[in-house]
């Protein structure tokens, strides 16, 4: 399992989310990992992935941390 920083600058503004760091097995499956709810994400062609480690045996895929631009 591998760590990732994804990114999107398509849905900007209050109450979305525009980064993440995310666990998953490969650059695809991070690309395709859902940060937020109700269009405060984006499709999966718009997400930036970029590799930034090795995650802890056992860590399951999904979302570790992300940026939600509050209003």
């Amino acid at each position: 399992m591998r760590l990732w920083f994804i990114s999107q600058s398509v849905n900007v503004g209050y109450d979305t989310y525009d980064a993440a760091v995310v666990a998953a097995e490969t650059e695809d499956a991070a690309r395709n990992i859902e940060v937020g709810i109700g269009g405060t994400w984006c499709k999966p062609q718009h997400v930036n992935v970029q590799p930034i480690g090795e995650a802890l045996p056992g860590t399951s895929a999904g979302v570790i941390l992300a940026s939600f631009n509050a209003g």
